[in-house]
């Protein structure tokens, strides 16, 4: 199989539990998972699906000489996103941790036809699911990881992607960069993405209003938890053809392009805040970007305190 990636480039996969995986249906069905969680005709900047970041987070170990299972759990990091993916946290009460997927992950691994594929090739299910085990997939913040480098380059600028993906290496067993430029310059971003558009006000009014659209559609009975675990398209029909006010307020305050300048909520929301303080290579030794640039630490720490405080979004003004 041939895959085009719009940030590594062409690879091609040859290894046949990898093919496997990327036929099956559980991974198919992310092509129609929103990565930004808010679907496109509703948000205020083109995202991409939880499919094409998967493949990059698989790409990108590939590339960095990880192990074939490892390649395996990144391709499979993300296959238990709901619809709408971190949305469906704000719908059940999680949006300061954000973690429904992590929580279901082993469900969807070892599940009939993943699970099948897994132990077909030789590989175990639950280990597949502990993503700590794979530290160059997933490590805590604020250390590099294939999943927390894929995410952001796909919104990072056409310059920083390139900067970013060459200067990538791994020392001592970790995601690091070779140079502090580089290093400086993904964290500054990083942290740039959080605060301007994970956690920012448009992000933010979006995921509120949004999650408070689906709210009502389960309380009218119109969807049930178990459609988010299907593909978005289908949820959107529902509640885009329902006579609701509510829900058609909403849907409408979501069609605007920019709600700055709109009324605010009096309730402050909270979103999880996400950053990295990646190392980098200084003669031989690693040091992280905070200890070298103390105007990057003041920054991130501020950006910290800031989050803590929680955010006044856009009210939608439900008419009812």
């Amino acid at each position: 199989m041939l895959i085009k990636d719009r940030i590594y480039g062409n690879f091609s996969i040859d290894d046949p539990v990898i093919l496997e995986l990327l036929k099956s249906r559980p991974m198919l069905r992310l092509k129609g998972i929103s990565q930004f969680g808010v679907p496109d005709k509703y948000h205020y900047i083109k995202g991409f699906s939880r499919y094409e970041h998967s493949v990059g987070v698989m790409i990108l170990l590939r590339k960095l000489g990880a192990s074939l299972e490892e390649q395996g759990a990144g391709l499979l990091h993300d296959v238990s996103h709901t619809a709408f993916s971190h949305v469906v946290d704000w719908v059940l009460g999680q949006g300061k941790t954000e973690n429904f997927q992590d929580d279901a992950h082993f469900d969807f691994v070892s599940g009939p036809e993943v699970g099948r594929i897994l132990k077909k090739y030789g590989y175990s299910p639950n280990r597949i699911s502990n993503l700590r085990s794979y530290k160059l997939l997933d490590r805590e913040i604020p250390d590099l990881c294939a999943d927390r480098v894929d995410y952001a380059i796909r919104q990072c600028s056409s310059g920083v992607v390139k900067d970013t993906a060459k200067d990538l290496t791994i020392f001592n067993g970790k995601i690091v960069f070779r140079t502090k430029s580089s290093a400086l310059s993904f964290a500054e971003n990083f942290l740039l993405l959080q605060t301007s558009e994970w956690a920012g006000f448009e992000g933010s009014s979006r995921y509120k209003a949004f999650s408070d659209v689906l709210k009502r559609a389960i309380d009218l009975r119109l969807i049930g938890i178990k459609d988010f675990f299907g593909d978005e398209q289908s949820i959107l029909k529902t509640i885009e053809k329902s006579d609701d006010s509510e829900i058609k307020y909403g849907l409408a305050f979501l069609r605007k392009r920019s709600l700055i300048g709109l009324p605010l909520d009096t309730d402050r929301v909270y979103k999880k805040f996400r950053y990295v303080d990646p190392e980098f290579i200084n003669k031989g030794k690693l040091q992280r970007v905070s200890k070298a640039y103390p105007k990057f630490e003041r920054k991130l720490k501020e950006a910290m305190r800031e989050n803590k405080k929680g955010l006044l979004v856009a009210s939608v003004g439900f008419p009812l």
